[in-house]
């Protein structure tokens, strides 16, 4: 890393489920989470896709209606108030829209856009679908079908050097709501300059994350006052 790249002044929140949980939206690995209900490799893989799209685009469909029914909370909300006073990145595992709708600018999507679409042939053709649902024959302006724009299991996550080097630049890192256990972003911890001040808030206290200072707590509890703390 290039110290002269590193600036006291930017915060980067490295975000996962359990941020936007309790806004009302089911995380992946817990008891109720996401794939206790569905195996992975059967709604969010490309061989899913290959062998079963009207099944993937129906998982996907139903968790786009349910994002778009629930609302910031007051965890998002923290966090994008953190830009009247520093530069901040969101680098965040989420597909959901909730940052970007409690105000935060900056977003990196690692794991893709749920309220959006792309076309099979040509990755760069990108829409915006709102709430609305895919369905099998809805195309692309070159004739191929529609997927989520979402990277699977065993896709390349392309954002990650991205993230990567906005963690490394940051004066302060706080990881929220992750488990890290998915890789490559449960990777970005150990970009984090050895000068920066980091937090990790998760509902996990026994989870240790090496110079890290963890904080057991719902994120739209502990965030709030821990990020008032920063900007007095």
């Amino acid at each position: 890393m290039n110290p002269s790249a590193f600036n006291s002044q930017k915060v980067v929140v490295i975000s996962g489920a359990g941020l936007s949980a309790p806004s009302g939206l089911p995380t992946f690995r817990d008891n109720n989470g996401y794939w206790k209900q569905y195996r992975f490799e059967d709604v969010a893989s490309p061989r899913a896709w290959a062998s079963q799209p009207g099944v993937v685009l129906e998982f996907y469909n139903e968790r786009r209606t349910k994002a778009a029914s629930v609302e910031p909370n007051a965890g998002h909300r923290a966090i994008a108030e953190l830009e009247d006073r520093f530069e901040v990145v969101v680098v965040t595992q989420n597909v959901d829209d909730l940052h970007e709708r409690a105000g935060s600018t900056r977003v990196i999507h690692l794991h893709g856009e749920l309220n959006k679409a792309r076309s099979t042939s040509d990755e760069s053709l990108v829409y915006e679908l709102g709430s609305r649902p895919i369905a099998l024959g809805d195309l692309c302006e070159k004739g191929s079908q529609l997927r989520p724009h979402i990277v699977w299991f065993g896709e390349e996550v392309k954002a990650i050097d991205l993230a990567a080097n906005e963690v490394a630049s940051a004066g302060r890192v706080l990881v929220v709501g992750t488990s890290l256990k998915v890789y490559p972003a449960a990777g970005l911890c150990s970009c984090a300059h050895e000068y920066a001040t980091k937090f990790y808030v998760d509902l996990d206290a026994k989870r240790q994350v090496p110079d890290f200072t963890v904080i057991q707590g719902s994120a739209d509890v502990i965030l709030p006052d821990l990020l008032k703390t920063w900007t007095r």
